[in-house]
């Protein structure tokens, strides 16, 4: 009767598809890619340093400055008759290199946002990839609990009928019962598992669709340069940012220290004013106001640029440290994903077999019913594992491949 159970996990294996995928993983991370919010706070972020870095190529660092004056003697109360108007117009002047440096700071501030671009973009990948690898494992475990209940019921009923006919005890018609009802239970966890899945993935793309992961192999890794570790930790996204972000800060140092002053202004003035019984008197002049430096505002200034430059020199060391950590746990992953791929693989095939024997066993009447249903369900566990292991084989392939730089 257990026959119609033997192969329930194998035949949804992993030459079985749940699902077949219908959106190619570098499809799917730019679908992915198109809609993170992220990339939007980033592009719009160069723009600005962008539009910054424009701004200082004008010829003053501010706009100009207007001021009226007006007095009259009548607001004190002699009313002798003297009346003056005076209007200055004023612009700042940029300190000698502050122009320079301030421009530079922007530009350096934009390219450090662009490396932030690309290390935005492989973490959409790796998350495209995690949500994918989750996906279809929740479609296989759905699979092959689907199948168990089928069985689970066709063993159900031929029990039935073998108790029925005084063939069959009352215990095995119960554990048979047991079994289906369990067997159910897993299908409907097996279901909302797919549903959640399903609607993480295609929240992350932005559309239905299912990324395929499962065709990248062997071939793929032989073209990672994982032998390459200085060279994937040099080119790796994070780190480039991170030194694009010291680069700015060193620009933020200078630019402290060219702002040593507040900033002059040049303007020119007019007064036209009178008095009583004489004529108006009209004067055209230059302004000139210079602010003298002081240590109150220059050494904050200086001590937060210094303080920025060593935050960001810290960020590099410890994103090269991240890097070479994660290298090594890509490689350590690739290495324990094919051992546990092949110990699935021999695990499934040898309980798969052992469950036959035992239903074998139980027809002929030496083994009891709920041995062959463990047994059976023992196979079912490890077909379960050895999706997941060739699930989990494929993804550290592709890991690797993101993690040194490559766009499978």
């Amino acid at each position: 009767m257990l026959a119609v159970i033997v192969g329930v996990g194998l035949a949804a294996g992993p030459a079985g598809r749940a699902r077949a995928a219908d959106l190619s993983f570098r499809d799917a991370v730019t679908a992915a890619w198109a809609v993170d919010p992220v990339r939007t706070e980033l592009t719009t972020n160069g723009q600005s340093a962008d539009a910054r870095a424009d701004a200082a190529k004008s010829w003053f660092p501010g706009g100009p400055v207007v001021s009226a004056q007006y007095f009259d003697d009548h607001f004190i109360g002699t009313n002798i008759g003297y009346t003056t108007y005076q209007g200055t117009v004023s612009v700042p002047l940029w300190l000698p290199g502050q122009g320079t440096a301030t421009q530079r700071v922007a530009q350096a501030e934009s390219a450090t946002i662009q490396e932030k671009l690309n290390v935005e973009h492989m973490a959409v990948a790796v998350r495209v990839l995690e949500a994918t690898g989750a996906r279809v494992i929740a479609q296989r475990r759905q699979t092959v609990a689907l199948s168990l209940v089928q069985a689970m019921q066709r063993v159900a009923a031929a029990v039935g009928r073998a108790e029925h006919q005084g063939e069959a005890a009352a215990a095995d018609r119960q554990a048979s019962d047991a079994e289906l009802a369990a067997a159910r239970s897993e299908a409907g966890l097996a279901r909302e598992q797919v549903a959640t899945t399903g609607a993480a993935l295609e929240t992350l793309l932005g559309r239905p669709g299912l990324p395929d992961i499962l065709s990248y192999d062997d071939r793929l890794l032989a073209r990672t340069r994982l032998d390459m570790p200085q060279a994937v930790e040099d080119n790796d996204p994070r780190v480039r940012a991170a030194t694009r972000d010291v680069a700015a800060a060193r620009e933020g140092v200078r630019l402290a220290r060219a702002s040593f002053m507040p900033n002059p202004e040049i303007g020119v003035g007019a007064i036209h004013e009178g008095s009583y019984g004489s004529p108006w008197d009209n004067r055209v002049g230059v302004q000139i106001s210079v602010p003298l430096p002081s240590e109150a505002r220059n050494v904050p200034m200086m001590a937060e640029a210094r303080n920025r430059l060593a935050a960001a020199g810290s960020q590099e060391v410890q994103a090269r440290r991240m890097v070479r950590v994660e290298l090594a746990q890509v490689r350590a992953r690739l290495d324990a994903a094919r051992t546990i791929l092949e110990g699935a693989r021999a695990s499934a095939t040898a309980l798969n077999r052992r469950a036959d024997e035992m239903e074998h066993s139980w027809q002929v009447g030496e083994t009891t019913l709920i041995e062959a249903l463990r047994a059976r369900l023992a196979a079912y566990n490890a077909i379960l594992a050895l999706n997941s292991a060739e699930i989990g084989w494929h993804a550290a392939i592709l890991r690797a491949a993101i993690a040194t730089g490559m766009t499978p």
